[in-house]
């Protein structure tokens, strides 16, 4: 018995763990003829689907999914992977990689084997091309981006760009991300991996170019956008006249974005207003925008969300802070130092940290207003952690924080909402949380790249000047006229149920390495008109449609059919 529990014992623990990616063979094993002949008709449009990183999981799963969709569709789509090339990338992140270790030897020595293979091993179940990166790079092109990544100077790294590319850009981007800091100073390997990140950035800047030459695609659709490589495939591929569309998972649940031409971190900053102003408002709509806002508090029908259990009771949350509700106050949001470390024209501020400096300085000299700041809870709750905290600095520049200045730190269950709610005014910087804040009525001040900004409703300054002249009117006599407070709600919709665009078979998941997994047990679900938010995606990649999900005319429809 003891014998037989053993093997038993060993076959389990043995035993391989379930593959977080789509088993593409088994669902499509009812399904042969219907693909085999999708592949032979597949004459349309050649598109790019560049997930690059076959081990990012959460791109992996999408890309997929909608390469058998655009197939499905008659496009000849095309499979881009890293082929363990890059010294340098995505996959790279100080909280799972040793830094001294990826300095010298970079991601060959521990991720490329857990990242090509599983992805190859899955993409290639599809029998769709599946293009390699080193098949487009030569060895003189390796020779001179090893060479120069070496020799130019760290600190112009930054700014470097090749044939009007931004390759430094995403470059420090990518650096960032992986030491989870919005700046390098004190890492005493950063300009190491800096360096491998550029020299990535030249490489895959030098392989799109060769791959794009190589065949006509139309257009390239990947995730992010930004950082090493899917920064440069961007950039490379508006250069060469493709037609780009970048997306990302979004808070409500089944739901994601995604965007032309660029990462959606710049295109919702110039969206046409004229695309949601003009919604038929009615009760209903309001209502449903009102309810998902309020669900926002708990995070009930999102599956990215960041407290279990948030504190509301206003005497609680003046008990834990000491502030006095009774007096004005104004709030304050963060963002994540590292996130998204991109070039925005708009900002007042050179950085985020700079922001928040010089807002505590000037309420300093302001004692009849508090400031309430809070801490962006994904500092600690997010992805990837931050290694660089907000409240750190601000005690490195104010030993002694204000009286008046309140800091909320990012472990605290207090709730944002709840906080914010009490404020007069909010100040941001590139928070999301501005949509929400401004569907309450509340006056909010942009000083960054938030979604809020330019859409008619906020107070944006684009130059200190601009933004120390909206706070020298603090506190504002009001709340937001219900004009305004209505554009918001309407603004609230359009980015959370049209923007935001459901894809009922990603379920929510807390096993793997992704928030979703494909729930689809045969490829006709992925036909054309059996799943509306499929058909607007794919319609967008093939054709450039908007990616806007029509909700309100959904709604209207199952009220004429009552």
């Amino acid at each position: 018995m003891k014998s037989l529990a053993g093997k038993v014992w060993r076959r389990i623990t043995e035993a391989k763990p379930p593959s977080p990616y789509p088993d593409w063979p088994a669902i499509l094993k009812n399904d042969r003829d219907l693909w085999k002949n999708a592949l032979v008709r597949a004459k349309g449009p050649h598109v790019l689907i560049a997930t690059s990183a076959g081990g990012f999981v959460a791109g992996a799963i999408v890309e997929s999914a909608l390469a058998v969709a655009l197939t499905l569709r008659g496009a000849q789509v095309h499979i881009l992977l890293c082929d363990e090339l890059l010294p340098g990338c995505i996959q790279g992140m100080l909280h799972t990689t040793d830094p001294e270790e990826y300095a010298t030897h970079g991601p060959q020595r521990r991720l490329c084997a857990q990242c090509f293979p599983p992805g190859m091993e899955m993409y290639k179940t599809l029998g769709l091309p599946v293009h390699r990166f080193s098949e487009f790079i030569t060895t003189e092109e390796q020779a001179s981006a090893r060479q120069l990544s070496a020799e130019i100077p760290h600190d112009e790294i930054a700014n470097y760009k090749l044939d009007e590319l931004a390759v430094g850009e995403h470059a420090l981007a990518g650096a960032l991300r992986f030491f989870a800091r919005g700046e390098l100073s004190g890492e005493p390997h950063a300009e190491a991996i800096l360096r491998r990140y550029f020299n990535a950035a030249l490489l895959t800047t030098h392989m799109t170019r060769r791959l794009l030459r190589s065949y006509p695609f139309t257009s390239a659709c990947f995730h992010h956008g930004i950082y090493v490589p899917q920064g440069l495939i961007g950039e490379v591929a508006r250069q060469e006249k493709v037609r780009v569309v970048n997306w990302n998972p979004t808070y409500r649940k089944h739901c994601f974005i995604f965007s032309h031409h660029d990462t959606y971190h710049h295109t919702l900053l110039d969206e046409p207003t004229e695309g949601w102003e003009n919604i038929a408002w009615t009760p209903e709509i309001e209502e449903e925008t009102m309810d998902y806002l309020k669900s926002r508090w708990q995070g009930t029908k999102d599956w990215i969300w960041f407290h279990e259990k948030p504190q509301e009771e206003l005497s609680l949350i003046a008990a834990e802070l000491g502030v006095d509700f009774s007096r004005p106050c104004v709030g304050m949001l963060t963002n994540v130092m590292w996130d998204a470390q991109l070039h925005y024209r708009a900002n007042a501020f050179p950085n985020m940290l700079e922001w928040v400096l010089q807002t505590i300085r000037y309420f300093e000299s302001r004692p009849e207003l508090q400031l309430l700041v809070r801490v962006h809870p994904a500092e600690i709750r997010g992805t990837l952690p931050s290694r660089q905290p907000i409240i750190a600095e601000i005690r490195k520049a104010f030993p002694t924080v204000p009286k008046n200045v309140f800091l909320i730190p990012p472990e605290s269950q207090v709730s944002t909402y709840a906080a914010m709610s009490q404020c007069s005014a909010v100040i941001i910087y590139g928070t999301k949380t501005g949509v929400e804040l401004t569907s309450m009525g509340i006056p909010t001040i942009v000083a960054g790249e938030a979604w809020i900004r330019n859409k008619g409703m906020t107070m944006d300054a684009s130059s200190v000047e601009e933004y120390f002249k909206l706070l020298d009117a603090l506190p504002p006599n009001e709340k937001m006229s219900p004009r305004l407070t209505e554009r918001a709600r309407k603004y609230a919709y359009h980015f959370f149920f049209r923007r935001m665009i459901p894809l009922s078979f990603m379920e929510p998941t807390t096993i793997g390495q992704a928030p979703y997994r494909l729930a689809i047990e045969s490829i006709e679900q992925m036909l054309p008109g059996r799943e509306l938010g499929l058909d607007v995606i794919c319609d967008g990649i093939l054709d450039g449609s908007a990616f806007v999900y029509r909700a309100e005319l959904l709604k209207t429809e199952a009220v004429a059919s009552v």
